[in-house]
């Protein structure tokens, strides 16, 4: 792998792993559409995969760094009963809505890891993401707006459909944030809010995968050259995703009809433009 590769696969992990359009789909598709000859299921690869993953996740704790003192200072009762029964809850809801996902990738994840190697089935995973992102807002818009509700005013079984949902996101070219967002706006959220429980839901997630990736580190020796690339995509990751939640955040408040529509009809034309490119010049 290249310093330039790198670099564009780590811009690529930090503004597709929060935007709704699947950080794995676009990580498996663009070196095959590329030509590049890398090997993404190769022991080689981890120390890349691991160091992007712990970049985009300093960058999120960067970012909601103020949600998570709140939560915790109110959980052990700064500001009193009302406050800390709130924060405890929020916190019990991330735990119900990372639970499934746990389970469900322990349990296949590798028969999943098949799809790696397949990009003509990973483009056909991101045209569907693009399609249930449309059905969604289509969903949403004929049901009309709802009543506007917090993320302390979530119920369980909200948080746990929204954790089946992110299940989802282990198939590449389906959207973690897109599936969650999915999940929050059926259950009566609005983006914004459904996105923020999505980000909230992603630290962990994304914390678990890279301590997995790091454990299974422990008995490799990584060169030099690999370890400077994987620091430098690193940094990369990290500012793009910075960059990328301050935007996606904004938008989504200013943007409260139809706003996954441009993200639906972006992979489904990315999924379909890939699949013949895959197909027809293989």
């Amino acid at each position: 792998m290249t310093l330039l590769q790198a670099l564009v696969l780590a811009i690529v992990q930090g503004l597709t792993e929060l935007f709704p359009v699947s950080s794995l789909g676009h990580a498996v598709l663009l070196p095959a559409l590329l030509h590049w000859n890398l090997d993404e299921r190769s022991e080689l690869f981890l120390p890349f995969l691991t160091m992007l993953h712990f970049g985009t996740l300093v960058a999120l704790f960067c970012f909601f760094w103020r949600d998570w003192l709140a939560i915790f200072t109110g959980a052990f009762g700064r500001y009193g009963a009302a406050r800390r029964e709130e924060a405890i809850r929020i916190l019990v809801l991330l735990v119900i809505a990372t639970v499934p996902v746990v389970i469900f990738g322990a349990a296949f994840e590798h028969r999943l890891k098949v799809i790696f190697g397949t990009p003509v089935a990973v483009a056909l995973f991101l045209f569907l993401n693009g399609l249930i992102l449309l059905v969604t807002e289509w969903m949403r818009s004929y049901k009309g707006r709802r009543p506007q509700r917090a993320i302390a005013d979530m119920s369980a079984k909200d948080a746990l459909v929204i954790g089946c949902w992110q299940c989802l996101a282990l198939f590449p070219g389906i959207s973690r944030s897109g599936s969650t967002i999915n999940a929050g706006l059926v259950r009566g959220l609005n983006h914004e809010t459904a996105a923020r429980f999505s980000l909230l839901m992603a630290q962990p997630a994304v914390l678990a995968a890279t301590v997995h990736e790091a454990w299974q580190l422990r008995h490799m020796t990584v060169s030099h050259d690999m370890a400077q690339i994987s620091v430098i995509a690193a940094v990369a990751a990290g500012i793009t995703a910075l960059i990328s939640t301050a935007v996606l955040l904004k938008y989504f408040r200013n943007h409260d009809r139809w706003a996954l529509s441009p993200f639906a009809f972006y992979c489904m034309g990315a999924g379909l433009f890939s699949l013949l490119v895959l197909v027809l010049f293989r």
